[in-house]
């Protein structure tokens, strides 16, 4: 694991230590996220702390074909309780997956400086947002980036049960884009029941644009 310079780069991600993390520093500006995507590293830490990269050795990814829906989201997506949409309001769904209380977890990974980073990218068209909504009431949704044709998941919230499967269910099938792979990044028992599973970096990086 190294520090990094002002300087644009990210050291090879062969260097990575045994928990996927790659480097400290640098900054969330809109070139070095999108180096960083682009080369399959991802920021994730909390505030307070310097910025720390990741590439994990075994990354989570779902294949869009391999979605699976229990019967119970299936029998909820058919009662058509929720209205989904696209990139409507998407500070409102980053603010909800920072602010929102988690089971067992303790404050958020989205800081405030990474919360702005990721606004800004959804202004270039680049971050993307799938709302899920009840009595016009935002209830759950996700965001993340879209790098080719890839969707970089970064996180995802609920306010009512299932409401987060629902803007994933509807992510896969509905999106505007379909997507040849969905990067989940880490392991998620969430979303391995959906189909997701881990696959070697190696294997992952063939699918970046560059």
């Amino acid at each position: 694991m190294c520090f990094l310079t002002d300087k644009l780069e990210f050291p090879d991600v062969t260097i990575v230590n045994e928990y996927g993390m790659l480097a400290l520093g640098g900054d969330l500006s809109t070139e070095r996220l999108l180096l960083a995507y682009n080369s399959g590293i991802f920021p994730w830490y909390s505030e307070g702390e310097p910025i720390v990269w990741y590439s994990p050795n075994k990354r989570m990814v779902l294949f869009p074909h391999k979605l699976k829906i229990s019967k119970s989201l299936d029998q909820l997506l058919k009662k058509d309780i929720f209205k989904v949409t696209f990139n409507q309001a998407f500070e409102e769904v980053i603010f909800n997956c920072k602010n929102i209380k988690r089971k067992d977890e303790f404050g958020t990974w989205i800081t405030d400086e990474m919360q702005e980073a990721y606004i800004k990218l959804h202004k270039f068209g680049i971050a993307k947002s799938v709302e899920v909504w009840r009595n016009n009431k935002l209830v759950g949704g996700l965001y993340g980036l879209e790098i080719g044709t890839i969707f970089c998941g970064e996180s995802m919230f609920s306010k009512e049960s299932n409401a987060s499967k629902v803007a994933f269910v509807n992510l896969i099938n509905y999106a505007p884009k379909k997507y040849k792979l969905i990067d989940c990044q880490i392991y998620n028992e969430h979303l391995e029941s959906l189909g997701a599973k881990e696959i070697d970096r190696v294997d992952f990086l063939k699918f970046l644009p560059n």
